[in-house]
C-alpha cells in the first residue's frame, strides 16, 4: 500500500473522477481520493492522496488556490464557459482601464451565486443535473475570497489574468460577475490550476509520466510523504514507552517526547515515533497539559 500525495496535472479532457480511476490502475490499490474537482476542460494541478493519505482530501480542499483563465468579454452562457449554450452576446466597448479596475473591484470578500452547472447538491440533487434536466433553482449566495487578482494579458474582448482564492470559488462565476459589472457579459474560455496549497504546476506529473515511472519501479520519486503537508508545523518524537500510546490515538503529554516541549494551546505538532515514522497531528491542550491528536497517519 502506497501511503502518500502525488502532485498530479489534469489534462483537459479528463475528469477528476478518471485521474483517480487511472491512478488505481497505476498504483495498484482502491484506497485512492482526489482534493477538489477541476471541471473536465479544465486542466492543472489535481493532488492525489494514497493511502493513509486520503484523510489529507478534506484538509487539502481548504487549502487557498490559484488559477490562470482566459476571461471572454461580449458573451454570456447557461455554463459560465465557453462549452454551453450561448444565451446572448453584447457589443464590448469597455477599456483596459475599466477592465483592470473592474477585476480589482472584486478583491476580498464578495458574494458568490454558484453556477447551475456545478457539482453542489440541493435537496440530494446535484445542480449539473438540474440544469441538465433544464431545471433552474434558487441558490444562496456563499461568500468567497480572492486574495489576488491580476490581468496577465489583455486583447479586447478577451483578457487572460491569475487569481488567487478560497475554497468553493467558481471562476466561470467570476468571469461571468466580472462581465456583469461591466455590461457586456462575460464567459470562461479556458482554465488552469496552477497551485493548490503547496502542490504547484511546475512539480505536477501528467499520468503518462507516472505510467512510465511504474513501469521503471520508480513511482516512489513521485509520491510526497504525508507530513510535508505540515512542514510549517513543529516536530516532536515520542520516547519508547509512549510508542503504544501514539498507536493507539491516545494523548501523549510533553514529559512522553524526546523534546518535552510545551506550545501554545491549540498549537499544532508533527508526532512522530522514535524511529522518525509519522503518525499524526496533535494539538496542544493547555488544560490537560497534554497534546491530543488531530488527525492520525499511520500507515495503513
Amino acid at each position: 500500500m502506497i501511503n502518500g500525495i502525488i502532485n498530479v496535472y489534469k489534462e483537459a479532457g479528463f475528469t477528476s473522477h478518471d485521474v483517480v480511476a487511472k491512478m488505481r490502475g497505476i498504483c495498484g490499490q482502491k484506497k485512492i481520493g482526489h482534493t477538489g474537482t477541476l471541471d473536465p476542460e479544465a486542466e492543472g494541478v489535481l493532488p492525489v492522496c494514497l493511502g493513509s493519505a486520503t484523510k489529507l482530501c478534506d484538509m487539502l480542499t481548504d487549502r487557498d488556490k490559484e488559477y490562470v483563465a482566459e476571461l471572454l468579454l461580449g458573451v454570456e452562457t447557461d455554463t459560465q464557459d465557453m462549452t454551453g449554450r450561448i444565451l446572448s452576446e453584447h457589443p464590448v466597448t469597455v477599456s483596459e482601464e475599466e477592465l483592470r479596475r473592474t477585476a480589482a473591484s472584486f478583491l476580498g470578500k464578495y458574494e458568490q451565486i454558484p453556477p447551475m452547472y456545478s457539482a453542489l447538491k440541493v435537496n440530494g440533487k446535484k445542480l449539473y443535473e438540474l440544469a441538465r434536466a433544464g431545471k433552474e433553482v434558487e441558490r444562496r449566495a456563499r461568500p468567497v475570497m480572492i486574495y489576488e487578482l491580476e490581468i496577465l494579458e489583455c486583447r479586447l474582448p478577451a483578457a487572460v489574468f491569475r487569481v488567487v482564492c478560497s475554497k468553493g470559488t467558481y471562476i466561470r462565476t467570476l468571469c461571468a460577475d466580472m462581465g456583469a459589472k461591466l455590461g457586456c457579459g462575460g464567459a470562461m474560455r479556458s482554465l488552469k490550476r496552477t497551485r493548490v496549497g503547496e502542490f504547484r504546476l511546475e512539480n505536477a506529473f501528467f499520468l503518462d509520466a507516472l505510467q512510465q515511472l511504474k513501469e521503471e519501479g520508480r513511482l516512489s520519486e513521485a509520491v510526497l510523504p504525508v507530513d510535508r503537508v505540515f512542514e510549517n508545523c513543529p516536530a516532536l518524537h515520542v520516547c519508547e514507552e509512549a510508542v503504544k500510546r501514539l498507536e493507539n490515538g491516545n494523548v501523549i503529554s510533553a514529559q512522553q517526547t524526546k523534546e518535552r516541549e510545551v506550545y501554545d494551546s491549540g498549537a499544532w505538532v508533527r508526532m512522530y515515533g522514535p524511529d522518525h515514522s509519522f503518525a499524526g497531528i496533535y494539538a496542544y491542550e493547555s488544560e490537560s497539559e497534554c497534546y491530543k491528536p488531530v488527525k492520525m497517519f499511520l500507515p495503513l
